[in-house]
């Protein structure tokens, strides 16, 4: 392979400028007015930072050196303000954030009470320590916890192995991108402390990094050019990878190995450039055009300890109109938080409560956070006990999180409409479109499942009409009441269908979002066939509504089975007992208990037939009339929910298919078949309306 060179070529990857001119332009950053980050995190940056002389200006004559003024930026997010400093860095810098939203699923929440299912992310809280006059302060900078280097490194490569795992939805290859084309726009990072729990024979109490707060992927990408990784350039990179294979071990000091791999790479560029042939996948020539990139430091924040909402917030206009690479929950979560972050920043909610919703404090810290807080003010309130149960406290913070995503007429909503608004870029309120209201609901429902074992698809949530935008007002009884009264209470049945039952049974896995095609369902119950069946989340609801006994009575046993650490759940008799010794509820039985549902939504108290039935009770024609009535009510309803969902299926499925490469979606025979089934379909709904119009007049 041929390798050009030009001027400057014959060493393209810079190496860190010397002491001296490191510490100027430290003294400069510190110098700048608003700038609050920590000395030690600029000193992990300064051997990145490419020539620094370039980045200071004298001020005045004979003054200290100051930044120049055009490469500093005051950046606002919905949660916040934060300080920003243009750079030229090397391509190698910059560690990839597991606390990135697009793969927030990919770990166990400290929103869940029971026990670790997976890999724990570690909370992230602000940096504070004492300073010169002798208070304690916050910093423009994050602090996380790790029990061991080895973990502290395995969470960084577990994080950038999830962001490959999502990479198969983008249009392009990111990494031949940048080999070809370079860097063209700039990364955004955050100095975060990782403190080490047990230090023992470990390098020092912990390490300093500069997270991608903005460009993951790009981090990730550039550093495989390089053939390192991110947790070696936070923890150390192995002398073996700077060519010094003498040496056992790894080089921490960024100074030293950053310099090292410069040299080893500059001298394999330049004996390539003299022999006129070389290995086109050579780090020194693939890494060529991302030697060094521009990028943006977080180095002052006016409120640092909202820094953690307000830089995660500088990245959420994409998920608001999303890319494709974003899954649906890890999208969600994130409007929701940006919606979190916005009130806390605003003053309309307390940012301990918000922590706890938003999923980045432990659900078990929500007790306290509501003591605190005027229980006047709350939509939603614990009951006074010394302990709560898990399916308890899920439900508050459920509650909660509707009530701050739908905020109804209650004190300092009016506020909360207007930051929603402009946190999800909608309409006036009394415009809401119901794909705003799904949108919300998504969110509601993403960061409900925080606190469950697994997330389910947030499209669960997809039940309210366009009257949601007014708001709910929750009638505040807990669960427990709710549970108790249900059988006989029509308001507390109602409000549990509504508002818990699709998470609970998504939860468990008896529902989803959406069956899909019929072919496309697994068989259940050792392979026998199970009752198929395609239907919405609200026609489950509706026949829940149908068999009020047994829904009642899945309901207290899916909380029990909540309580029980989320054990599996027993089947319900018609009698609304859980059935002893039976096969644990699924997919096939939900749906033979309840069937699909075609009439309307009857509270009435059904009752299982007696043993010795009597002569059968004919049914009037005005009777016939009233119930046939509803069910065409209902089966219209259906109706409508089925052409919504067949719309936006097949969006989805065109976009899929583009951004997969595939030319088409569907093959010629399918698409036939599938025309043919919708237009015998419409043919039968031609006469419907004239119909319909016909029955409301008199003969």
């Amino acid at each position: 392979m041929s390798v050009p060179v030009g001027p400057g070529d014959e060493a393209p990857y810079p190496l860190p400028s010397n002491r001296a001119w490191q510490e100027r332009w430290i003294e400069a950053v510190l110098a700048t007015e608003g700038a609050n980050v920590p000395r030690a995190a600029l000193e992990n940056i300064a051997p990145f930072i490419v020539r620094p002389k370039a980045l200071v200006t004298r001020a005045g004559s004979g003054g200290g050196l100051r930044l120049r003024p055009d490469l500093i930026a005051q950046v606002s997010t919905d949660s916040g303000l934060m300080l920003v400093l243009e750079v030229r860095m090397h391509g190698a810098g910059g560690v990839v954030w597991p606390a990135n939203e697009r793969i927030s699923t990919a770990w166990h929440s400290v929103a869940h009470l029971s026990g670790t299912q997976g890999r724990t992310l570690a909370s992230v809280r602000p940096w504070r320590r004492i300073s010169m006059d002798g208070e304690e302060r916050s910093f423009a900078a994050l602090e996380s916890a790790a029990p061991s280097r080895k973990w502290l490194a395995d969470n960084i490569e577990w994080a950038a192995n999830e962001l490959r795992n999502r990479d198969g939805a983008r249009s392009h290859n990111l990494l031949e991108e940048l080999a070809l084309h370079g860097q063209q726009e700039p990364g955004m990072f955050v100095p975060q402390y990782h403190r080490l729990d047990a230090p023992a024979a470990e390098h020092g109490d912990g390490y300093w990094g500069w997270m991608a707060v903005r460009g993951n992927n790009r981090t990730m990408r550039r550093q495989e050019l390089f053939g390192i990784t991110s947790a070696q350039v936070l923890t150390g990179v192995p002398f073996a990878t700077l060519g010094q294979y003498h040496k056992p071990g790894v080089a921490v000091n960024p100074h030293y190995w950053l310099g090292a791999l410069s040299r080893k790479l500059n001298d394999e560029y330049q004996e390539a450039a003299r022999s006129g042939a070389a290995d086109p996948m050579a780090p020194a020539l693939r890494a060529r055009q991302v030697a060094e990139v521009q990028a943006h430091l977080v180095i002052g924040c006016p409120t640092p300890e909202r820094l953690y909402s307000i830089v995660q917030g500088s990245n959420r206009r994409d998920h608001v109109h999303p890319p494709l690479e974003f899954a649906p929950n890890d999208r969600a979560r994130a409007l929701g938080r940006n919606v979190l972050g916005a009130y806390a920043a605003a003053g309309v909610l307390d940012t301990g409560l918000a922590d706890v919703l938003a999923g980045t404090a432990p659900i078990a810290a929500l007790p306290e956070a509501l003591s605190r807080l005027d229980q006047d003010s709350l939509a939603f309130r614990l009951p006074e006990l010394p302990e709560h149960s898990v399916s308890t406290l899920r439900d508050a913070r459920s509650m909660l999180l509707l009530a701050e995503l739908f905020p109804g007429d209650g004190s300092g909503s009016k506020a909360k409409r207007e930051l929603i608004r402009h946190a999800l870029s909608e309409v006036a309120p009394g415009s809401l479109q119901l794909t705003d209201i799904n949108r919300r609901a998504r969110a509601w429902s993403a960061l409900t499942s925080q606190s469950y074992p697994y997330p389910w698809n947030p499209r669960v949530a997809e039940i309210f009409q366009r009257d949601a935008r007014k708001g709910f007002e929750l009638s505040g009884r807990p669960l427990t009441e709710l549970l108790k009264a249900a059988d006989t209470d029509d308001a507390a049945f109602e409000e549990l269908v509504t508002f818990r039952a699709a998470h609970w049974l998504a939860a468990f896995d008896l529902i989803d979002a959406d069956r899909g095609s019929l072919a496309g369902q697994i068989d259940e119950e050792g392979g026998t066939k199970s009752n198929r069946v395609r239907r919405s989340v609200k026609n489950v609801l509706n026949a829940l509504r149908h068999n009020r006994i047994m829904a009642v009575g899945l309901l207290r046993e899916l909380a029990a089975a909540m309580d029980a650490g989320d054990r599996a759940p027993r089947r319900i008799l018609p009698t609304g007992e859980p059935e002893p010794e039976s096969d644990p509820a699924n997919h096939a039985w939900f749906n033979r208990a309840f069937p699909k549902a075609t009439g309307g939504q009857s509270h009435q108290r059904s009752t299982p037939p007696p043993e010795d039935t009597a002569e059968p009770v004919l049914e009037t024609d005005a009777q016939a009339v009233a119930r046939l009535t509803k069910a065409v009510e209902a089966l219209v309803r259906d109706l409508a929910d089925s052409s919504k969902d067949i719309s936006a299926c097949l969006r989805e499925l065109a976009a899929r298919a583009k951004d997969a490469g595939i030319d088409c979606a569907l093959s010629e025979s399918k698409a036939d078949e599938l025309v043919l089934s919708v237009s015998k379909t419409l043919g039968g709904l031609r006469l419907v309306p004239e119909t319909l119009t016909g029955l409301s007049q008199p003969d």
